[in-house]
C-alpha cells in the first residue's frame, strides 16, 4: 500500500491529474486555463552535485494559453528550509523545461497554510530579485463536504476535503459522506482514493474510523490496505468470517463515531448495535450516528 502522504499525492494526481486544476479554479478562484492534456514528469531535481532535491509531484499541463508545470508540495508543518528549496525548484524547472512553473502547497494545518502562503522575496528591501508566491490548499479554503450528494457530484474534491479537514470537528461526517460516494465510482479509482485518504489522515481516531468505514465496502477487501487491516486483526485474534467481520466492524464504527463526537453510549445501545448482523440496518444507524445528538436517536424511527 502507499507508505506516505507524499507518494499518495503523486499517485492520486497521476490517477486524476485534473484534480489540481479543478482545485485552482473552484477553491482558489485562480483563472488557470483548461488543460488539454496533463502528464506526470520525473520528480527528481538532483543536479550533478551530490545534493538530493525532490518535489512531491510534478505535472505538465498543456493548455491553449501555453504549457505549465504544476509543482505540488505536501507540507505538514512550517519549515524555513523551504524558503530556499521552493525558489530553487521553480528556477531549475523553468531552465530545464522552459515552461512556466506553478507552485501548489497542500496542508492539513491552518497555521502551516498561513506560513506557506507568505511570499518568498529574495533581494534587498524595495527591490526583489525573485518573488515566489505559492498557491495554498488547506482547511481554510478547501470546502467542507459532509453531504453524500455533494460528495457524489465531485468525488476528487471530497477527497481533498477529507484530507484537509480529517482532524476537525466535522471529520466523521466528511469521511462517512466520502465512503458513500466511493461506491458510485469505478473500483480501481476508488481504491486509489481509499489509500490516499488513509495515508493522509494524521489523527489516529480518524484513521481508525476510515478503515472501519472501508470494511463495509465490498471491493475494498481486494486491495492492499484491506490486507493490512486483516493482518492487524489476525495479530489481535479478531479475524472473523468476511460477512460477520463486516458486520462487527460496522457496529464498532457506529459506537466509535458517537464516542468520537463526545456522545455517551449506554450499555444497552452498545449491546443492541453489537448484536445486529444486518448490514443494511447498520448502515442506517451509521448515517444517524454522524448527526445524532444522543445515542438513543439511532433507533428513533424504529
Amino acid at each position: 500500500m502507499v507508505g506516505s502522504s507524499h507518494e499518495a499525492l503523486h499517485r492520486i494526481f497521476q490517477k486524476d491529474p485534473t484534480l489540481l486544476t479543478k482545485a485552482l479554479q473552484k477553491v482558489l478562484h485562480v483563472p488557470f486555463p483548461e488543460p488539454r492534456e496533463i502528464a506526470a514528469l520525473n520528480v527528481d531535481l538532483t543536479e550533478i552535485e551530490p545534493v538530493e532535491r525532490r518535489v512531491d509531484t510534478l505535472l505538465r499541463a498543456e493548455t491553449d494559453e501555453g504549457t505549465y508545470l504544476l509543482v505540488v508540495e505536501s507540507q505538514g508543518k512550517a519549515d524555513d528550509r523551504k524558503r530556499g528549496s521552493w525558489p530553487y525548484y521553480l528556477s531549475y524547472l523553468y531552465e530545464k523545461y522552459r515552461c512556466e512553473p506553478v507552485l501548489i502547497v497542500i496542508t492539513q494545518s491552518s497555521a502551516t497554510a498561513k506560513w506557506a502562503s507568505r511570499p518568498i522575496r529574495l533581494g534587498f528591501p524595495g527591490w526583489d530579485s525573485l518573488t515566489v508566491r505559492p498557491l495554498v490548499l488547506g482547511p481554510d479554503n478547501v470546502p467542507v463536504i459532509a453531504d453524500e450528494r455533494q460528495a457524489e457530484r465531485d468525488v476528487p474534491l471530497a477527497v481533498l476535503s477529507a484530507m484537509t479537514h480529517g482532524r476537525g470537528p466535522q471529520a466523521a461526517a466528511i469521511l462517512e459522506s466520502l465512503a458513500s460516494a466511493l461506491r458510485t465510482i469505478d473500483p480501481d479509482s476508488a481504491a486509489v482514493f481509499v489509500q490516499f485518504v488513509d495515508s493522509c489522515l494524521a489523527d489516529p481516531q480518524a484513521k481508525q474510523m476510515w478503515r472501519e468505514l472501508m470494511t463495509a465496502i465490498q471491493y475494498f477487501w481486494r486491495h492492499p490496505l484491506a490486507e493490512q487491516v486483516r493482518e492487524e486483526g489476525r495479530e489481535q485474534g479478531l479475524e472473523q468470517g468476511l460477512e460477520q467481520g463486516r458486520a462487527e466492524a460496522k457496529a464498532e464504527m457506529i459506537v466509535r463515531i458517537l464516542e468520537w463526537r463526545g456522545i455517551s453510549v449506554p450499555e444497552d445501545v452498545r449491546q443492541r448495535v453489537g448484536a445486529c448482523t444486518d448490514l443494511g440496518q447498520l448502515e442506517v444507524w451509521a448515517q444517524r450516528a454522524v448527526h445524532a445528538a444522543e445515542a438513543t436517536e439511532l433507533f428513533a424511527e424504529e
